[in-house]
């Protein structure tokens, strides 16, 4: 998704000739990303509610210090973690939660268990120092179908996707230990920075799952980091304020930036929690975000505003998360991880360059990484592609927080290693993170179980091909429910 395409760069030798030199630029870097002040946006699950009461009140954790753990048995608002009911109030499952290795677990086990285990991976939940296991948010269903399943709180919390990956393996043996009987088959699922987890996991051990589903996935590991620089940067060139990536940012910085960023939002017309009224610049800024967070598409500039009006820390959303605050770091990782250096940065669909994009890409800061995806668990975690296994993913076209290059990122890499077969994304019609309707995300994972139990690959959307994707019906076919602030024209 980062390579300048080949037809892009000879029309503009042709143009220019030799005038066009990606800028240099120091070599700079990204940040650990700090929750948006939007509700249900964060990089998966909420945050630890503070005025939230638990049941008992939070462990020191045994392996991380300084962390501690709350209690498995009780939700944070209070709600004990009891078996599912029927109508009649008798228990359809069993349940499990204990604190080991410095995690929380939970273990649900239907009574009609069909010897099958689903996973559930959490998103980000900031950088406090309590972690906390939450159901899988499709519970009820995976107990209604005779699947068990099972959560862990992580032992840390931040952008640590290995130890999201080690610990939520970690569950497959210890719900054998608990229960007393090994499942015949795993499931792998997550959400967001879980998405992250999921794609990571299935490729570390080989054999232990049968399917995922990963869910608003980070399935482009550090490629989302990328494309938090491209939507600064380019504002930043658009609105002629120059833009400044430190790769150790002084204590200052914070309020540097802020200036900057209160610099360039009246060129753009952008403004602080309210809806953008875009000038010239800001139109050009939204077509440059949406082809680098995955094309021409419906619902786009609705979507965009909503984004826009969002906040976090204090700034349009789109800034808040840019990685030049904190060295590009992403709070797991020594150094930057991001860069652009060969980004080409794109106003239209149209083949040939236009003028506004070369001088976009002739004055848009040019960032180079330090730090590379991992192929192991330690900093970001590279996903290759290679599944090996049956993965159905679901992804909103709204989301600006994690976008639906994620998706074709992790495609075009499926194809690169003849994966495509194993590979099924699916278009939801939505603005938010994670937005999902329980009819959604159930048929998904019914349909990735008729796939792993029979061989038939489900239906998808060519999330790879820009006409499908610009198409006003794109998202229709998998999208159940209408979502009052994504505006498209309707499904028929």
């Amino acid at each position: 998704m980062n390579i300048i395409p080949a037809a892009r760069w000879s029309a503009l030798v042709v143009i220019v000739g030799s005038l066009l030199v990606v800028p240099a630029g120091p070599a700079l870097s990204g940040p650990a990303l700090s929750g948006p002040a939007l509700s249900g946006t964060g990089l998966g699950s909420p945050g630890l509610d503070a005025t939230a009461q638990a049941c008992v009140a939070p462990v020191p954790s045994t392996t991380q210090p300084g962390y501690t753990v709350a209690d498995p048995n009780c939700d944070l608002n209070g709600t004990p973690f009891q078996p599912l009911t029927d109508g009649s109030g008798k228990a359809l499952s069993r349940t499990y939660a204990a604190i080991e290795n410095g995690a929380a677990y939970r273990m649900e086990v239907p009574l009609n268990w069909n010897g099958e285990l689903a996973i559930y991976a959490h998103g980000y939940r900031g950088t406090g120092t309590t972690v906390f296991v939450d159901n899988a948010p499709l519970r009820a269903h995976f107990i209604s179908k005779g699947f068990a399943w099972a959560a862990s709180s992580y032992q840390t919390n931040g952008y640590d996707v290995g130890q999201g990956v080690r610990d939520s393996h970690a569950l497959i043996a210890q719900f054998a230990r608990v229960t007393g009987t090994r499942a015949k088959a795993v499931y792998m699922t997550g959400m967001s920075m879980g998405g992250h987890v999921t794609g990571v996991a299935i490729e570390k051990y080989r054999g232990s799952y049968v399917g995922a589903m990963p869910s608003c996935g980070v399935l482009g590991d550090a490629e989302l980091f990328d494309y938090f620089l491209d939507a600064t940067v380019t504002a930043g060139a658009l609105a002629r304020v120059p833009v400044q990536f430190p790769l150790s940012p002084p204590p200052d910085f914070p309020a540097t930036f802020a200036a900057t960023v209160a610099a360039i939002q009246p060129v753009l017309g952008v403004n602080n929690g309210a809806p953008p009224a875009l000038t010239a610049a800001g139109r050009q800024w939204s077509n440059a975000v949406e082809r680098r967070s995955g094309g021409d598409r419906p619902g786009f500039e609705g979507a965009f505003a909503f984004w826009n009006t969002a906040t976090n820390s204090g700034l349009p959303f789109l800034f808040g998360v840019y990685p030049g605050t904190n060295g590009g770091t992403i709070g797991v990782e020594d150094g930057n991880v991001t860069s652009n250096r060969t980004t080409w940065y794109e106003l239209d669909n149209h083949w040939l360059p236009t003028w506004d994009e070369i001088k976009l890409n002739l004055t848009t800061l040019r960032v180079g990484r330090t730090a590379e995806p991992s192929p192991d668990l330690t900093g970001v975690p590279k996903i290759y592609g290679d599944p090996r296994i049956p993965v159905l993913s679901l992804h909103n076209i709204g989301d600006l927080f994690v976008p639906l290059s994620m998706e074709q990122i992790y495609l075009e890499r499926a194809m690169a290693r003849g994966q495509a077969k194993n590979v099924v994304s699916r278009a939801i019609r939505a603005n938010g993170h994670c937005d999902f309707t329980a009819a959604e995300l159930t048929r998904g994972f019914d349909d990735l179980v008729s796939w792993v139990r029979g061989g038939h690959k489900p239906a998808g959307d060519a999330i790879l091909d820009p006409r499908t994707v610009a198409a006003p019906t794109f998202g229709c076919r998998f999208t159940v429910g209408v979502r009052p602030d994504f505006v498209a024209p309707a499904c028929g």
